[in-house]
C-alpha cells in the first residue's frame, strides 16, 4: 500500500514538473499602451489558442529606454538582461544590427513569408540581404483634408488627388486667401516633411554605397525649395513643438495635414469634426525623375534576440500572429487604428468598411493600397545624424542662407560624425 501511494505521489510530482517545464514565457519590450502594447496583447490571445503553454509577458518600455537598455546590455556583456522580442523603430534597425550583429536573430530562413508585406517596409528590416525584423505598423503617408473648409474656397478632395507640389501650393494660396486657413502645419524646421518628399521620389540622404548624399542631391534641394515656399507663402504654418502641432488639428486652425497614416488617431479624437475629413495621396515632386504620390513616415518592426533560449518559440509566435493572422489586424484596427503592412489584411471586410468620421470613405483600404506603392529606400547607419543636419540646414535657409551652402555644411557635418 505504501509503495502504491509512493508511486502515485511520484507520478503526480513528475507530471507536475513536466507541465512546469513545458510552459514557456516570452518577454516582449514595446511602448504605447493604446497601440503597440494593445496589439501585442491581442496577438497573445490568438497564439494562446495555438500554443496554450506559452505566456507572453509584455513589459511597457518607451522607445528611448529600449535603445538605452539595448546599448547598455551589449556594452556590459549582459545580453541575458534583454527580452526575447523587442519593438524596433524602423529608422534605427539597420544601425543596431550593423553595430551589434550578434544580438539579433536572423529571420531569413524562419519560414516567415516576407513577400506578404509591403516591399518598402520589408526593406527597412534587411541588412546585407538578410531579414532581421517582422514588419508591423503602417506609416504610409497621407494627405488628410477638411472638406468643409475646402468647400468654402470652391475645392474638393479630388482637386488634391494625383497633383504636384506646385499645384498644391497654388491651391493652398487660394484657400488661404479665401478662407484664412493654412492647409498645413509643422514643427519648426522639423525634417519630417523633407523625409516624406525624399522617399516619395525613391531617394535618401545616403547613396546605395552608404556614402553621404546631401550636397549634390538634386531631389533634396527640390524638397527644401518646396518647404521654404510652403512656409513663405503661408500655406504651411510652423509651430514650436509637437503638442502645438497636434493643437492645430484639434482646434481646427488648419485645413489639413500631410503625415504618416497614424495621424488618423489624432484626427478622430475630435468628434465635433466627424464627417469633415477625407484622405488622399500626397503631392509628387515636380522635377524629380522618379517622383510618385506615395511615401512613408515612421513605423516599427518586431525583432527576436539571438541570445534568447526561447527564440524558436518567439519566431513561431510572430509567424502565427503579426506575420500570419488577418484576424489580428482586423481586431486591432477599429480600436487602435493600427494599420498593417501585412498585405492580406487589406483584402478583409474590416479594412474595406466605410469610415463614418471620413464621410464614409474606406480609408483603410486606400491606405493599404498607398503602402503597396511606397518606393523602397535604405535609411543607412547614420540616419539620425543626417536628419539632424538637414533640420539645421532648413533653419539656415529660412534665415537667409542659400540652399547649396546649407546642404554642403550639412553633408560635412554628417561626414565628420561618421569619422574616417
Amino acid at each position: 500500500m505504501r509503495k502504491t501511494f509512493g508511486l502515485c505521489l511520484f507520478l503526480i510530482l513528475a507530471l507536475t514538473l513536466a507541465g512546469v517545464a513545458s510552459a514557456t514565457e516570452i518577454t516582449v519590450w514595446c511602448w504605447d499602451p493604446l497601440f503597440n502594447i494593445y496589439a501585442m496583447e491581442e496577438a497573445a490571445k490568438i497564439y494562446a489558442e495555438i500554443n496554450p503553454d506559452v505566456t507572453i509577458n509584455i513589459v511597457e518600455t518607451p522607445w528611448d529606454d529600449v535603445q538605452t537598455k539595448l546599448t547598455t546590455a551589449v556594452m556590459a556583456g549582459q545580453l541575458d538582461t534583454l527580452p526575447d522580442i523587442l519593438l524596433m523603430q524602423d529608422n534605427a534597425l539597420v544601425k543596431n544590427v550593423t553595430n551589434y550583429p550578434e544580438v539579433f536573430y536572423d529571420l531569413t530562413e524562419s519560414g516567415i513569408d516576407f513577400s506578404q508585406f509591403a516591399d518598402f517596409k520589408v526593406n527597412h528590416t534587411v541588412v546585407d540581404g538578410r531579414n532581421f525584423g517582422v514588419p508591423f505598423d503602417n506609416g504610409a503617408a497621407i494627405t488628410a483634408l477638411r472638406v468643409d473648409i475646402l468647400e468654402q474656397a470652391g475645392y474638393t478632395v479630388e482637386d488634391f488627388t494625383d497633383i504636384t507640389w506646385s499645384r498644391f501650393i497654388e491651391i493652398g494660396k487660394d484657400v488661404l486667401e479665401k478662407t484664412g486657413y493654412p492647409l498645413l502645419s509643422a514643427v519648426s524646421e522639423s525634417p519630417d516633411h523633407i523625409m516624406v518628399c525624399l522617399q516619395s521620389a525613391g531617394t535618401w540622404m545616403f547613396d546605395e554605397n552608404g556614402d553621404v548624399f546631401i550636397a549634390d542631391n538634386e531631389v533634396l534641394k527640390e524638397t527644401v525649395e518646396v518647404y521654404v515656399e510652403l512656409v513663405k507663402s503661408g500655406v504651411l504654418v510652423q509651430v514650436p513643438d509637437w503638442e502645438q502641432y497636434i493643437g492645430t488639428l484639434n482646434r481646427g486652425t488648419v485645413a489639413g495635414t500631410i503625415n504618416g497614416c497614424w495621424i488618423i488617431g489624432t484626427i478622430v479624437a475630435q468628434p465635433e469634426q466627424a464627417g469633415n475629413w477625407r484622405i488622399t495621396n500626397i503631392p509628387r515632386m515636380d522635377k524629380a525623375p522618379n517622383a510618385t504620390q506615395y511615401s512613408n513616415q515612421g513605423g516599427s518592426s518586431w525583432m527576436v534576440l539571438a541570445h534568447s533560449p526561447n527564440k524558436d518559440v518567439a519566431v513561431d509566435f510572430l509567424k502565427h500572429t503579426f506575420a500570419g493572422s488577418v484576424e489580428l489586424y482586423e481586431t486591432i484596427l477599429p480600436s487602435s487604428g493600427a494599420l498593417a503592412t501585412y498585405l492580406p489584411a487589406g483584402d478583409s471586410d474590416v479594412y474595406n468598411e466605410p469610415h463614418p468620421f471620413f464621410g464614409g470613405q474606406a480609408i483603410y483600404a486606400d491606405i493599404t493600397e498607398f503602402a503597396a506603392q511606397v518606393p523602397k529606400i535604405s535609411y543607412g547607419v547614420y540616419n539620425y545624424e543626417a536628419r539632424d543636419a538637414v533640420a539645421m540646414a532648413i533653419s539656415q535657409v529660412l534665415q537667409g542662407w542659400d540652399i547649396d551652402s546649407a546642404l554642403r555644411e550639412a553633408e560635412e557635418t554628417v561626414k565628420f560624425l561618421m569619422g574616417p
